[in-house]
C-alpha cells in the first residue's frame, strides 16, 4: 500500500481541490499524510517533518507552499510534484486540471525526477551552533527599515572576498536565481548549473555586483560591527536576528530536492511563460 503526503496552502480553493484528490486517493487504496501550509511559514524551532516512507509528495499551493513542503521533507528522498494555486508558481509542475491524469501516472511510476540542489546554512554564535537550516532557494541578510547600512564581510572559502555595504545579501541556487535575487537584479541560473549566486541588495558601491561561485565552495559571512538591527531569513519562511557575533557558514547541501517533472514540460518555455517574455523572430 502506498502513502503518500498531501501539502496544502491554506486557502479555500486549494482546500477545496485537496479535499476532492483525498476522497480519489482513498478510494484507491493509498494512504495520505496531509499537510497545511500558514504562510508566510513557521518558526525555527517548531516544525514538524515527513514520515519517512512516503512515496511521493503532492503540493497544491505557490511556490511559498512548495518552499514549505521541501523543508517539510527534510533531508529524505522523496519526490515532490509542485500543483499550481499561486500567482507565479515557478516551483509548480502542473495546473490544477491536470492533477488527477498526472496523479494516476505518478502513482503507476510513470515519472521521471530531477534533483534541484540545496544551500544548508548554520549560524554560529561564540562558537556555538545555534540554527542549521536547509534551503531551496535563498538564504537573505537584510537590515531592518530603520537600520543603518549593513556591512557584511563575505569569504570563499576561508579567503576574504569583500565587505558588501547596503541594504543586504541574497545568497541562492539556481532554483532561487528567478526568486528574490531576480528582482535585486541577480542572474536567472539554469538548475543544472552547478553553482551558488551572491546578490548584493541595493548596494553602497555600484561595483559591487551579483556573482556566481562554484557549488563547492564554503561561503562564510559575518556582520561587522558597525552593522545593527539584521535579519537572517531562510526561503523568505522562517527569520532569525543575527548581530556581529554571528558566523553565517553556507555550503551546498548533500540532499537535494527531487522534482517530478512532466514529459515536454520545457524549462525554457515556462521561464518565458511566467516572465512574459515576448518577441518575434527576425
Amino acid at each position: 500500500m502506498k502513502k503518500v503526503g498531501l501539502v496544502v496552502k491554506y486557502d479555500k480553493k486549494a482546500r477545496q481541490k485537496a479535499d476532492e484528490f483525498e476522497k480519489w486517493l482513498i478510494s484507491k487504496g493509498i494512504t495520505i499524510v496531509k499537510k497545511e501550509i500558514h504562510l508566510p511559514g513557521c518558526g525555527l524551532s517548531d516544525m514538524t517533518f515527513a514520515p519517512p516512507d512516503l512515496f511521493c509528495v503532492f503540493v497544491l499551493g505557490g511556490d511559498g507552499t512548495f518552499l514549505g513542503a521541501a523543508r517539510w521533507i527534510g533531508d529524505r528522498n522523496i519526490p515532490i510534484l509542485g500543483v499550481k494555486f499561486g500567482a507565479v508558481g515557478f516551483l509548480a509542475e502542473i495546473l490544477e486540471d491536470r492533477l488527477f491524469s498526472v496523479a494516476e501516472a505518478i502513482l503507476n511510476n510513470e515519472f521521471t525526477s530531477e534533483p534541484r540542489m540545496r544551500l544548508q546554512v548554520k549560524v554560529v554564535r561564540e562558537e556555538r551552533e545555534i540554527a542549521c537550516i536547509t534551503v531551496l532557494n535563498d538564504v537573505v541578510i537584510n537590515k531592518r527599515a530603520l537600520a543603518i547600512l549593513a556591512h557584511i564581510d563575505t569569504y570563499i572559502n576561508d579567503q576574504y572576498l569583500t565587505t558588501y555595504k547596503g541594504d543586504g545579501l541574497i545568497v541562492s541556487t539556481p532554483t532561487g536565481s528567478t526568486a528574490y535575487s531576480l528582482a535585486a537584479g541577480g542572474p536567472i541560473i539554469h538548475p543544472a548549473v552547478p553553482g551558488i549566486i551572491m546578490t548584493p541588495i541595493c548596494p553602497f558601491t555600484l561595483t559591487n555586483r551579483p556573482l556566481i561561485v562554484p557549488d563547492s565552495v564554503c561561503i562564510k559571512i559575518r556582520l561587522a560591527e558597525k552593522s545593527s538591527d539584521n535579519m537572517l531569513t531562510f526561503d523568505g519562511r522562517e527569520g532569525l536576528n543575527i548581530n556581529s557575533n554571528d558566523t553565517i557558514i553556507i555550503n551546498k547541501s548533500l540532499y537535494p530536492v527531487n522534482m517530478i517533472t512532466m514529459p515536454n514540460q520545457n524549462y525554457f518555455d515556462v521561464l518565458k511563460t511566467k516572465l512574459m517574455w515576448g518577441g518575434s523572430s527576425i
